[in-house]
């Protein structure tokens, strides 16, 4: 009788959770009907210039800002929402325009970055509305002439004339499946992502140190600091194990390497981090070794192994280094974490290119901004 009962119990509760989940995909659905479906980005050059187009299923109202440091031309679409099979991020091969994403910023905000160097005087943003309503995102130093003006907006920004009509040279690079029986919530992007960095080493542990005396703690803590920034940018919050030169447990130089160790996955672990990422630069004995490698745990989810290929090749993209791969392994920091967790060695501070490369300015902030792009790859 009572495993009769356990198992009545049980069906009941898996009823009401599919229950729970088709009325949350049935509400998705009927928000969704009064939204704008963006549902693709096509990327067309022609004489040097590059025109992003991102499509919709109806007119949109769109903001405009721009990020600095680097260079992001930002697009804000509201009450609109991303087609699951969307391709979030696209790499273009310009000297304006280096890539091209897009997320779920929150339940109706639909936010595409550019990443260019381009000037202010050199892109314009508009939006047309005819048969196919669609944002026209326009790169050159030439400014391309008008062929008509697009029917005017019902709400603002005031939209400027029309480029030239769409041509084969704009490449499609997404379908549109039409599937709207998907909680929104699962394609949200950073914002509102609270995401733990861990400098490696610092303090009285100095880590790796390259063939000119960088030290490993000092290129990790700079890369940390900018890589908040750039993620707090875009929505994230973010928390550091260390925000200076020091150890991160109370006991400071008289910790044990497990105390240690242990006092920055509490970090994480007392913050419910949604993914922490330990940040580090390797090192061999030979100086001609190089490249770039990201671990998870041996025993990890899936979750941490796609957080680990995504930041690896997303960082590899940003400073061409070698792709050494993505690996297990049985580090304290990714077993003893609650939440997807990788360790990435960003290159070797052992190989003098690779260091020089690491200490540079430009270094620290491409290196940055390839873990930032992905992680959003991974929560794309």
């Amino acid at each position: 009788m009572r495993r009769i009962f356990l198992l009545m119990a049980a069906l009941l509760i898996g009823g009401m959770g599919l229950l729970a989940a088709g009325t949350a995909e049935a509400a998705f659905s009927d928000r969704a009907k009064d939204m704008a479906k963006i549902t693709g980005i096509r990327i067309g050059r022609a004489d040097g210039n590059v025109r992003v187009v991102i499509d919709s299923d109806r007119p949109v109202v769109y903001r405009q800002s721009v990020l600095a440091d680097p260079t992001r031309i930002v697009v804000d679409v509201q009450n609109a929402w991303i087609v699951p099979a969307f391709k979030k991020r696209i790499s273009i091969d310009s000297e304006l325009v280096s890539g091209v994403r897009a997320a779920q910023f929150d339940e109706t905000t639909v936010r595409i970055v550019v990443e260019t160097s381009a000037g202010k005087d050199s892109y314009k943003v508009f939006a047309l509305d005819g048969g196919k309503p669609r944002i026209v995102m326009d790169f050159g130093r030439t400014p391309r002439p008008a062929a008509a003006k697009p029917p005017q907006e019902r709400t603002p920004p005031v939209l400027p004339p029309a480029p030239p009509a769409h041509t084969d040279e704009e490449e499609d690079t997404t379908r549109d499946t039409g599937d709207v029986g998907h909680d929104i919530s699962a394609i949200i992007g950073l914002k509102g992502k609270k995401i733990a960095i861990d400098p490696g080493h610092g303090g009285s542990d100095s880590g790796a140190i390259g063939p000119t005396g960088i030290m490993e703690k000092s290129v990790t803590l700079r890369v940390s600091r900018e890589l908040k920034r750039l993620l707090e940018a875009e929505g994230a919050s973010v928390v550091l194990t260390r925000t200076g030169d020091t150890e991160v447990s109370p006991k400071g130089a008289s910790a044990t390497s497990v105390e240690e160790l242990e006092a920055r996955c509490a970090v994480a672990n007392r913050a419910q981090a949604d993914i922490f990422l330990s940040i580090h630069a390797d090192a061999f004995t030979n100086r001609e070794v190089k490249g770039t490698t990201a671990y998870y745990y041996t025993k990890g989810t899936k979750q941490s192994k796609r957080l680990a290929d995504s930041v690896r090749m997303a960082l590899i993209d940003a400073i061409g280094t070698l792709d050494r791969g993505t690996q297990t392994s049985n580090f304290y920091v990714v077993k003893h974490t609650d939440m997807p967790a990788i360790l990435v060695e960003i290159s070797f501070i052992s190989n003098p290119d690779e260091e020089k490369m690491m200490n540079s300015e430009a270094g620290i902030k491409k290196i940055a901004q390839g873990i930032a792009d992905g992680i959003a790859d991974y929560f794309g």
